[in-house]
Protein backbone atom coordinates (compact mmCIF):
# COMPACT_ATOMS: atom_id res chain seq x y z
CA UNK A 1 0.00 0.00 0.00
CA UNK A 2 2.53 2.50 0.97
CA UNK A 3 4.49 1.75 -2.49
CA UNK A 4 1.11 2.08 -4.59
CA UNK A 5 0.82 5.63 -2.53
CA UNK A 6 4.45 6.53 -3.35
CA UNK A 7 4.00 5.43 -7.04
CA UNK A 8 0.45 7.55 -7.48
CA UNK A 9 2.29 10.96 -6.15
CA UNK A 10 5.37 10.11 -8.56
CA UNK A 11 2.44 9.73 -11.22
CA UNK A 12 1.25 12.86 -9.69
CA UNK A 13 4.30 15.22 -10.23
CA UNK A 14 5.02 14.08 -13.44
CA UNK A 15 1.41 14.91 -14.25
CA UNK A 16 2.01 18.37 -12.76
CA UNK A 17 5.33 18.32 -15.29
CA UNK A 18 3.56 17.11 -18.22
CA UNK A 19 1.06 20.42 -17.86
CA UNK A 20 3.51 23.34 -17.42
CA UNK A 21 5.10 21.76 -20.74
CA UNK A 22 2.79 21.75 -22.69
CA UNK A 23 0.19 24.27 -21.63
CA UNK A 24 -0.06 27.77 -21.25
CA UNK A 25 -1.48 30.16 -18.24
CA UNK A 26 -2.78 32.92 -16.26
CA UNK A 27 -2.84 36.49 -17.07
CA UNK A 28 -1.58 38.14 -14.09
CA UNK A 29 -2.30 38.41 -10.36
CA UNK A 30 -5.09 40.88 -10.77
CA UNK A 31 -7.32 37.88 -11.59
CA UNK A 32 -6.83 36.08 -8.27
CA UNK A 33 -9.97 36.62 -6.35
CA UNK A 34 -9.41 39.72 -3.74
CA UNK A 35 -10.78 37.56 -0.99
CA UNK A 36 -12.14 39.79 2.27
CA UNK A 37 -9.38 37.61 4.48
CA UNK A 38 -6.84 35.84 2.07
CA UNK A 39 -4.45 35.49 4.98
CA UNK A 40 -1.38 36.97 2.65
CA UNK A 41 -0.28 40.27 4.43
CA UNK A 42 1.16 40.84 1.47
CA UNK A 43 -2.22 41.44 -0.65
CA UNK A 44 -3.94 44.19 1.07
CA UNK A 45 -2.48 47.35 1.77
CA UNK A 46 -5.65 49.56 2.91
CA UNK A 47 -5.43 49.11 6.74
CA UNK A 48 -6.27 50.68 9.74
CA UNK A 49 -2.71 51.28 10.55
CA UNK A 50 -2.93 50.02 14.03
CA UNK A 51 -0.12 46.99 13.57
CA UNK A 52 3.39 48.83 13.67
CA UNK A 53 5.67 47.18 11.47
CA UNK A 54 9.29 48.64 12.13
CA UNK A 55 11.14 45.43 10.60
CA UNK A 56 9.25 46.32 7.26
CA UNK A 57 12.34 47.26 5.50
CA UNK A 58 14.32 44.31 6.44
CA UNK A 59 11.57 42.08 4.19
CA UNK A 60 9.01 41.30 7.27
CA UNK A 61 5.98 42.32 7.42
CA UNK A 62 3.24 41.23 9.57
CA UNK A 63 -0.89 41.63 9.43
CA UNK A 64 -3.90 41.02 11.80
CA UNK A 65 -7.96 40.45 10.48
CA UNK A 66 -10.65 40.09 12.48
CA UNK A 67 -13.61 38.82 10.57
CA UNK A 68 -16.75 38.62 12.94
CA UNK A 69 -20.49 38.28 12.08
CA UNK A 70 -23.63 37.88 13.36
CA UNK A 71 -26.43 35.49 11.22
CA UNK A 72 -30.26 34.36 11.49
CA UNK A 73 -32.82 32.48 9.78
CA UNK A 74 -36.08 33.64 10.33
CA UNK A 75 -37.31 30.69 8.19
CA UNK A 76 -36.68 27.44 7.04
CA UNK A 77 -33.96 25.51 7.99
CA UNK A 78 -34.00 22.42 10.64
CA UNK A 79 -34.48 25.52 12.91
CA UNK A 80 -34.58 29.20 13.39
CA UNK A 81 -32.24 31.25 15.48
CA UNK A 82 -29.42 33.16 15.36
CA UNK A 83 -25.53 33.06 16.22
CA UNK A 84 -22.29 35.21 16.25
CA UNK A 85 -18.98 34.11 14.69
CA UNK A 86 -15.66 35.28 14.23
CA UNK A 87 -11.96 34.61 13.19
CA UNK A 88 -8.86 36.48 13.81
CA UNK A 89 -6.04 35.75 11.04
CA UNK A 90 -2.53 36.16 12.29
CA UNK A 91 -0.22 36.32 9.39
CA UNK A 92 3.49 37.08 8.33
CA UNK A 93 5.23 37.20 5.26
CA UNK A 94 8.96 36.94 4.37
CA UNK A 95 10.79 38.61 2.06
CA UNK A 96 14.70 36.76 1.11
CA UNK A 97 15.25 39.15 -1.28
CA UNK A 98 15.97 41.70 1.58
CA UNK A 99 16.64 39.50 4.81
CA UNK A 100 19.26 37.90 2.93
CA UNK A 101 20.10 38.47 -0.85
CA UNK A 102 17.74 35.89 -1.91
CA UNK A 103 16.10 36.66 -4.94
CA UNK A 104 12.31 35.34 -5.37
CA UNK A 105 12.36 33.39 -1.99
CA UNK A 106 9.13 34.45 0.40
CA UNK A 107 8.04 32.48 3.14
CA UNK A 108 4.09 32.90 4.45
CA UNK A 109 2.18 31.37 7.54
CA UNK A 110 -1.05 32.45 9.11
CA UNK A 111 -2.99 31.23 12.10
CA UNK A 112 -6.52 31.35 12.57
CA UNK A 113 -8.40 31.94 15.83
CA UNK A 114 -12.00 30.49 15.82
CA UNK A 115 -14.36 31.39 17.65
CA UNK A 116 -18.16 31.41 18.11
CA UNK A 117 -20.71 29.00 16.34
CA UNK A 118 -22.29 28.24 12.89
CA UNK A 119 -25.30 28.68 11.32
CA UNK A 120 -25.19 25.90 8.44
CA UNK A 121 -23.97 23.81 10.84
CA UNK A 122 -26.23 24.13 13.83
CA UNK A 123 -29.47 25.06 12.10
CA UNK A 124 -29.99 24.59 8.36
CA UNK A 125 -27.82 21.53 7.35
CA UNK A 126 -27.63 22.87 3.78
CA UNK A 127 -24.56 22.25 1.42
CA UNK A 128 -23.69 25.76 0.47
CA UNK A 129 -22.71 27.00 3.35
CA UNK A 130 -23.55 30.39 4.55
CA UNK A 131 -20.78 31.91 5.67
CA UNK A 132 -17.17 31.64 4.66
CA UNK A 133 -15.35 31.33 8.64
CA UNK A 134 -17.85 29.45 9.80
CA UNK A 135 -15.86 26.58 11.64
CA UNK A 136 -15.26 25.02 14.70
CA UNK A 137 -13.90 26.91 17.56
CA UNK A 138 -10.08 26.28 18.15
CA UNK A 139 -6.80 27.86 17.17
CA UNK A 140 -5.27 26.21 13.68
CA UNK A 141 -2.39 26.94 11.65
CA UNK A 142 -4.15 27.57 8.40
CA UNK A 143 -1.05 27.74 5.36
CA UNK A 144 2.46 27.60 6.42
CA UNK A 145 4.63 27.65 3.05
CA UNK A 146 8.20 28.89 1.06
CA UNK A 147 7.39 30.34 -2.61
CA UNK A 148 10.51 30.48 -5.26
CA UNK A 149 9.84 32.71 -8.37
CA UNK A 150 11.54 32.21 -11.48
CA UNK A 151 12.32 33.97 -15.10
CA UNK A 152 11.51 37.39 -14.60
CA UNK A 153 9.04 36.28 -11.57
CA UNK A 154 6.78 34.69 -14.80
CA UNK A 155 7.08 31.19 -12.89
CA UNK A 156 6.64 30.17 -9.46
CA UNK A 157 6.62 26.83 -7.33
CA UNK A 158 5.16 27.06 -3.77
CA UNK A 159 5.54 24.18 -0.72
CA UNK A 160 4.37 23.51 2.42
CA UNK A 161 0.71 23.65 4.19
CA UNK A 162 -0.76 25.16 1.19
CA UNK A 163 -5.49 25.86 0.27
CA UNK A 164 -6.14 25.53 -2.86
CA UNK A 165 -9.34 27.96 -3.18
CA UNK A 166 -7.53 30.89 -3.72
CA UNK A 167 -6.44 30.45 -7.07
CA UNK A 168 -8.21 27.48 -8.64
CA UNK A 169 -11.77 27.31 -9.72
CA UNK A 170 -11.99 30.86 -8.28
CA UNK A 171 -12.80 33.84 -9.28
CA UNK A 172 -12.20 37.76 -8.68
CA UNK A 173 -15.81 38.84 -8.89
CA UNK A 174 -16.81 36.29 -6.03
CA UNK A 175 -14.84 38.48 -2.72
CA UNK A 176 -17.87 40.65 -2.22
CA UNK A 177 -20.03 37.60 -0.84
CA UNK A 178 -19.78 35.97 2.14
CA UNK A 179 -21.46 32.70 1.62
CA UNK A 180 -18.56 29.74 1.51
CA UNK A 181 -19.88 27.79 -1.44
CA UNK A 182 -18.80 31.43 -3.95
CA UNK A 183 -15.14 30.49 -2.94
CA UNK A 184 -14.64 27.03 -2.63
CA UNK A 185 -17.38 25.20 -4.13
CA UNK A 186 -19.78 22.82 -2.32
CA UNK A 187 -18.73 20.31 -5.14
CA UNK A 188 -15.51 20.31 -3.59
CA UNK A 189 -15.95 20.68 -0.27
CA UNK A 190 -18.83 18.19 -0.55
CA UNK A 191 -17.53 15.36 -2.19
CA UNK A 192 -13.64 15.99 -1.68
CA UNK A 193 -12.35 14.00 1.91
CA UNK A 194 -12.33 16.66 4.72
CA UNK A 195 -13.60 19.18 2.37
CA UNK A 196 -10.28 19.69 0.14
CA UNK A 197 -7.66 22.28 1.29
CA UNK A 198 -9.48 24.94 1.61
CA UNK A 199 -10.51 27.15 4.72
CA UNK A 200 -10.33 25.72 7.63
CA UNK A 201 -8.20 23.05 6.65
CA UNK A 202 -5.12 23.86 4.33
CA UNK A 203 -3.15 20.42 2.72
CA UNK A 204 0.39 20.00 2.69
CA UNK A 205 1.53 20.15 -1.18
CA UNK A 206 3.43 21.90 -3.40
CA UNK A 207 2.18 24.33 -6.75
CA UNK A 208 3.60 25.84 -9.98
CA UNK A 209 1.94 28.25 -11.52
CA UNK A 210 3.93 29.25 -15.50
CA UNK A 211 2.80 32.42 -17.23
CA UNK A 212 4.20 31.58 -20.33
CA UNK A 213 3.03 35.19 -22.15
CA UNK A 214 0.37 38.18 -21.56
CA UNK A 215 -2.45 35.83 -21.90
CA UNK A 216 -2.27 32.35 -21.12
CA UNK A 217 -1.02 30.63 -17.35
CA UNK A 218 -0.90 27.44 -16.00
CA UNK A 219 -1.00 25.98 -12.70
CA UNK A 220 -0.66 22.62 -11.21
CA UNK A 221 -0.77 20.96 -7.70
CA UNK A 222 -0.37 18.04 -6.01
CA UNK A 223 -1.77 17.91 -2.31
CA UNK A 224 -2.07 15.30 0.10
CA UNK A 225 -5.88 13.86 -0.30
CA UNK A 226 -6.95 14.26 3.40
CA UNK A 227 -5.57 16.79 5.41
CA UNK A 228 -7.39 15.43 8.66
CA UNK A 229 -6.86 11.82 7.67
CA UNK A 230 -9.28 8.95 7.75
CA UNK A 231 -11.49 8.35 10.54
CA UNK A 232 -15.06 8.68 12.49
CA UNK A 233 -16.85 12.32 13.47
CA UNK A 234 -15.95 15.88 11.94
CA UNK A 235 -12.92 16.23 10.07
CA UNK A 236 -11.86 19.68 11.91
CA UNK A 237 -11.90 17.92 14.94
CA UNK A 238 -9.14 15.29 14.13
CA UNK A 239 -7.14 17.83 12.43
CA UNK A 240 -7.92 20.70 15.58
CA UNK A 241 -4.51 22.75 15.50
CA UNK A 242 -3.74 22.45 11.67
CA UNK A 243 -0.54 20.07 12.82
CA UNK A 244 -1.30 16.81 11.43
CA UNK A 245 1.53 17.41 8.65
CA UNK A 246 -0.43 14.24 6.51
CA UNK A 247 1.68 13.01 3.46
CA UNK A 248 0.75 9.62 3.26
CA UNK A 249 -3.26 9.48 1.82
CA UNK A 250 -3.66 9.15 -1.34
CA UNK A 251 -3.00 12.17 -3.20
CA UNK A 252 -4.92 15.30 -4.73
CA UNK A 253 -3.94 16.36 -8.41
CA UNK A 254 -5.12 19.80 -9.87
CA UNK A 255 -4.69 21.55 -13.23
CA UNK A 256 -6.11 24.48 -14.52
CA UNK A 257 -5.06 26.79 -17.88
CA UNK A 258 -6.18 30.40 -17.78
CA UNK A 259 -6.70 32.11 -21.34
CA UNK A 260 -7.11 35.93 -20.26
CA UNK A 261 -7.93 38.42 -22.95
CA UNK A 262 -7.24 42.27 -21.82
CA UNK A 263 -9.54 44.67 -23.46
CA UNK A 264 -12.46 43.44 -25.62
CA UNK A 265 -11.61 46.71 -27.78
CA UNK A 266 -8.60 48.74 -27.64
CA UNK A 267 -7.59 50.35 -24.31
CA UNK A 268 -11.20 49.71 -23.07
CA UNK A 269 -10.46 48.32 -19.95
CA UNK A 270 -12.98 45.29 -19.98
CA UNK A 271 -10.03 42.48 -19.59
CA UNK A 272 -11.77 39.06 -19.04
CA UNK A 273 -10.72 35.35 -18.45
CA UNK A 274 -11.72 31.86 -19.16
CA UNK A 275 -10.30 28.90 -16.81
CA UNK A 276 -10.94 25.01 -17.62
CA UNK A 277 -9.55 22.45 -14.73
CA UNK A 278 -9.56 19.36 -13.03
CA UNK A 279 -9.22 17.76 -10.42
CA UNK A 280 -8.03 13.73 -9.55
CA UNK A 281 -8.18 11.78 -6.40
CA UNK A 282 -6.32 8.96 -6.03
CA UNK A 283 -7.93 7.63 -2.82
CA UNK A 284 -11.06 4.80 -2.50
CA UNK A 285 -14.95 6.54 -2.25
CA UNK A 286 -18.08 5.26 -1.26
CA UNK A 287 -20.65 4.08 -3.86
CA UNK A 288 -23.87 6.29 -3.08
CA UNK A 289 -26.23 3.53 -3.60
CA UNK A 290 -24.62 -0.45 -3.53
CA UNK A 291 -23.01 -2.39 -0.75
CA UNK A 292 -20.45 -4.64 -1.98
CA UNK A 293 -22.98 -7.52 -2.57
CA UNK A 294 -24.55 -5.25 -4.81
CA UNK A 295 -27.29 -4.82 -2.66
CA UNK A 296 -28.64 -1.36 -2.28
CA UNK A 297 -27.69 0.51 0.89
CA UNK A 298 -31.08 0.76 2.24
CA UNK A 299 -31.62 -3.09 1.85
CA UNK A 300 -31.64 -5.06 5.57
CA UNK A 301 -30.31 -7.90 4.09
CA UNK A 302 -27.27 -6.30 3.11
CA UNK A 303 -24.13 -4.84 5.00
CA UNK A 304 -25.34 -1.09 5.20
CA UNK A 305 -22.84 0.02 4.01
CA UNK A 306 -21.29 1.27 0.81
CA UNK A 307 -18.83 -0.77 -1.25
CA UNK A 308 -15.13 1.08 -2.18
CA UNK A 309 -14.75 2.68 -5.34
CA UNK A 310 -11.24 3.28 -6.54
CA UNK A 311 -10.79 7.14 -7.58
CA UNK A 312 -12.35 10.41 -8.13
CA UNK A 313 -12.42 13.03 -10.44
CA UNK A 314 -14.14 16.17 -11.53
CA UNK A 315 -13.83 18.91 -14.03
CA UNK A 316 -14.74 22.66 -14.15
CA UNK A 317 -14.60 25.88 -15.81
CA UNK A 318 -14.93 29.72 -14.87
CA UNK A 319 -15.45 32.49 -16.98
CA UNK A 320 -15.00 36.21 -15.58
CA UNK A 321 -15.60 39.74 -17.89
CA UNK A 322 -15.55 42.63 -16.82
CA UNK A 323 -18.11 44.10 -18.98
CA UNK A 324 -18.07 48.23 -17.69
CA UNK A 325 -14.91 49.62 -16.89
CA UNK A 326 -14.53 53.25 -15.42
CA UNK A 327 -11.84 55.36 -17.20
CA UNK A 328 -8.89 56.10 -15.33
CA UNK A 329 -9.58 53.06 -12.74
CA UNK A 330 -8.17 49.79 -12.41
CA UNK A 331 -10.97 48.27 -10.48
CA UNK A 332 -14.04 49.72 -10.86
CA UNK A 333 -16.73 48.98 -13.14
CA UNK A 334 -19.21 45.95 -13.35
CA UNK A 335 -18.20 42.41 -14.03
CA UNK A 336 -19.65 39.18 -14.32
CA UNK A 337 -18.49 35.22 -13.66
CA UNK A 338 -19.93 31.95 -13.88
CA UNK A 339 -18.49 28.55 -13.02
CA UNK A 340 -19.73 24.88 -13.79
CA UNK A 341 -18.30 21.77 -12.34
CA UNK A 342 -18.97 18.32 -12.76
CA UNK A 343 -18.41 14.69 -11.03
CA UNK A 344 -19.64 11.25 -11.32
CA UNK A 345 -22.90 10.28 -9.95
CA UNK A 346 -22.07 6.99 -9.06
CA UNK A 347 -19.19 8.17 -6.07
CA UNK A 348 -20.27 11.84 -5.08
CA UNK A 349 -23.51 13.20 -3.23
CA UNK A 350 -23.08 16.32 -5.73
CA UNK A 351 -22.68 15.45 -9.46
CA UNK A 352 -23.43 19.00 -10.56
CA UNK A 353 -22.81 22.65 -9.42
CA UNK A 354 -22.85 26.23 -11.29
CA UNK A 355 -23.30 29.53 -9.77
CA UNK A 356 -23.34 32.78 -11.49
CA UNK A 357 -22.52 36.71 -10.44
CA UNK A 358 -22.43 40.08 -11.03
CA UNK A 359 -20.42 42.41 -9.23
CA UNK A 360 -21.03 46.31 -8.89
CA UNK A 361 -17.34 47.91 -7.80
CA UNK A 362 -17.22 51.35 -7.18
CA UNK A 363 -19.46 53.23 -9.47
CA UNK A 364 -19.67 56.08 -7.49
CA UNK A 365 -16.95 58.76 -7.00
CA UNK A 366 -17.37 59.17 -3.35
CA UNK A 367 -17.63 55.36 -2.81
CA UNK A 368 -14.60 54.39 -5.08
CA UNK A 369 -13.93 51.18 -2.59
CA UNK A 370 -17.74 50.00 -1.99
CA UNK A 371 -19.04 47.04 -3.76
CA UNK A 372 -22.59 45.27 -4.74
CA UNK A 373 -22.94 41.67 -5.82
CA UNK A 374 -25.64 39.40 -6.50
CA UNK A 375 -24.98 35.79 -7.63
CA UNK A 376 -27.14 32.44 -8.18
CA UNK A 377 -26.15 29.11 -7.24
CA UNK A 378 -27.35 25.51 -8.05
CA UNK A 379 -25.97 21.99 -7.16
CA UNK A 380 -27.27 18.89 -7.83
CA UNK A 381 -27.65 15.82 -6.09
CA UNK A 382 -26.59 12.92 -7.79
CA UNK A 383 -28.68 10.28 -9.21
CA UNK A 384 -27.55 7.36 -7.50
CA UNK A 385 -28.10 9.18 -4.33
CA UNK A 386 -31.74 9.78 -5.52
CA UNK A 387 -32.19 6.12 -6.34
CA UNK A 388 -30.51 5.88 -2.86
CA UNK A 389 -33.58 7.88 -1.64
CA UNK A 390 -36.50 6.02 -3.13
CA UNK A 391 -34.91 2.91 -1.72
CA UNK A 392 -35.42 3.58 1.74
CA UNK A 393 -39.09 4.41 1.15
CA UNK A 394 -39.41 0.69 -0.74
CA UNK A 395 -37.52 -0.54 2.18
CA UNK A 396 -39.34 1.13 5.45
CA UNK A 397 -42.54 1.18 3.32
CA UNK A 398 -42.69 4.73 3.45
CA UNK A 399 -44.16 6.17 -0.07
CA UNK A 400 -43.47 10.02 0.91
CA UNK A 401 -40.43 9.22 2.43
CA UNK A 402 -38.53 12.36 0.79
CA UNK A 403 -36.17 12.25 -1.93
CA UNK A 404 -33.05 15.01 -2.49
CA UNK A 405 -33.07 16.39 -5.73
CA UNK A 406 -30.99 19.86 -5.33
CA UNK A 407 -29.97 22.77 -3.40
CA UNK A 408 -30.38 26.61 -4.77
CA UNK A 409 -28.67 29.73 -3.51
CA UNK A 410 -30.12 33.35 -4.12
CA UNK A 411 -28.02 35.77 -2.48
CA UNK A 412 -26.90 39.76 -2.34
CA UNK A 413 -24.34 41.63 -0.31
CA UNK A 414 -23.10 45.00 -0.07
CA UNK A 415 -19.40 45.88 0.77
CA UNK A 416 -19.60 49.64 2.48
CA UNK A 417 -15.99 51.15 3.28
CA UNK A 418 -16.45 53.07 6.72
CA UNK A 419 -12.67 53.75 6.34
CA UNK A 420 -9.65 52.25 5.28
CA UNK A 421 -9.10 49.01 6.53
CA UNK A 422 -13.00 48.32 7.74
CA UNK A 423 -15.46 47.18 5.78
CA UNK A 424 -19.38 46.22 6.64
CA UNK A 425 -20.91 43.81 4.61
CA UNK A 426 -24.59 43.25 4.89
CA UNK A 427 -26.06 40.61 2.70
CA UNK A 428 -29.31 38.33 2.34
CA UNK A 429 -28.92 34.76 1.20
CA UNK A 430 -32.33 32.15 0.52
CA UNK A 431 -31.46 28.66 0.06
CA UNK A 432 -33.91 26.89 -1.82
CA UNK A 433 -34.29 22.89 -0.77
CA UNK A 434 -31.83 22.80 1.96
CA UNK A 435 -29.60 19.92 1.92
CA UNK A 436 -31.20 18.92 -1.64
CA UNK A 437 -34.77 19.03 -0.04
CA UNK A 438 -34.20 16.53 3.14
CA UNK A 439 -31.80 15.52 5.32
CA UNK A 440 -28.84 12.63 4.99
CA UNK A 441 -31.12 9.11 5.22
CA UNK A 442 -28.30 8.09 7.11
CA UNK A 443 -28.00 11.38 8.89
CA UNK A 444 -28.98 12.50 12.24
CA UNK A 445 -32.10 13.51 11.18
CA UNK A 446 -33.26 10.83 8.53
CA UNK A 447 -36.37 11.54 6.50
CA UNK A 448 -36.61 15.22 7.27
CA UNK A 449 -37.77 17.31 4.50
CA UNK A 450 -36.38 20.56 4.92
CA UNK A 451 -38.27 23.94 3.74
CA UNK A 452 -36.47 27.04 2.22
CA UNK A 453 -34.54 29.22 4.80
CA UNK A 454 -34.18 33.16 4.66
CA UNK A 455 -30.65 34.43 6.14
CA UNK A 456 -29.90 37.90 7.28
CA UNK A 457 -26.08 38.74 8.00
CA UNK A 458 -23.96 41.28 8.91
CA UNK A 459 -20.30 41.07 8.93
CA UNK A 460 -17.32 43.36 9.76
CA UNK A 461 -13.93 43.02 8.04
CA UNK A 462 -10.88 45.02 9.90
CA UNK A 463 -7.30 44.61 8.92
CA UNK A 464 -5.17 46.35 11.58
Amino acid sequence: MIRRRRYAWIAAWALIGLCSISALAQESNEDQPADPDTGESTVAERTLGLLPNPYERLGIKFAATWISEVLGNPTGGLQQGATFEGRLNLAVDLDFQKLAGWKGLTVHANIFVIHGDGLSRSNLSNFFVVSGIEALPTVRLYEAYIEQKFFNDTWSVRAGQLAADSEFIASKYTDVFTNASLGWPAITSINLPSGGPSPPLAAVGARLAAKLNDNVMVLGAIFDGDSAGPGPGDSQQRNRYGLNFRVNDPPLLLGEVQFGWKDIAADDGRAGTLKIGGWHHFGTFTDQRFTIEGLSIADPAGSGTGRMLRADDGIYSVIEQKIVAVPDSKDRGIGVFMRTSASPSDRNLIDFYTDAGIDFVGLSDQRQNDKFGVALGYAHVSKRAQALDRDYALFMSQPDWPVRTSEALFTASYLYEIKAGWNLLPNFQYIFRPGGGATDPLGTNPGIRLKDASVFAVRSVMKF
